[in-house]
């Protein structure tokens, strides 16, 4: 069977469609979401959400509350599911930038991280990611640049 769309594949593992002959461009689940235990909970063309059950017994920094670090990869994970859904053949891409700010502190709550596209161009994109508890309250703001890799640039990524 020759290979689907990654947004094909994503909405195909949501809806519990997923066949074992089906295969995409990226790697899902990544290795650093299985080992994170992060979830994509939805995903269309250019956007997608990405879900963590948070707890400071697990991901806490030494003042007690989870490690702005695991926030800033849940954000990351986010942006970079909703720039592969864009993904054809020969592409890959890189993060260039990504610019976290904190609102809240979190100690346990399960997050949720939505990623939209602020401009998508040809080589370079940005995005905008708002992390939510579950109270939908704004924790961490996130914008990132992405770049798009073509054909040789591609290779190997």
């Amino acid at each position: 069977m020759p290979m689907i769309s990654v947004l094909d594949y994503l909405k195909h593992q949501l809806a519990g469609t997923l066949t074992p002959d089906m295969e995409t461009l990226m790697r899902y689940p990544t290795a650093i979401s299985r080992t994170l235990a992060i979830n994509i909970a939805a995903v269309d063309h250019g956007t997608a959400t990405v879900e963590i059950d948070a707890d400071a017994l697990i991901h806490g920094n030494q003042q007690g509350t989870v490690h702005g670090g695991l926030i800033c990869e849940l954000a990351d994970a986010a942006i970079g599911t909703a720039h592969s859904t864009l993904m054809k053949e020969g592409q890959s891409f890189t993060s260039i930038e990504l610019k976290i700010n904190f609102y809240r502190p979190v100690w346990k709550s399960k997050l949720r991280a939505i990623a939209t596209p602020l401009q998508s161009g040809k080589t370079i994109s940005h995005y905008k990611c708002e992390v939510k508890n579950e109270e939908d309250k704004v924790v961490a703001m996130v914008t990132s640049t992405v770049m798009t890799l073509h054909e040789d640039k591609a290779a190997g990524r």
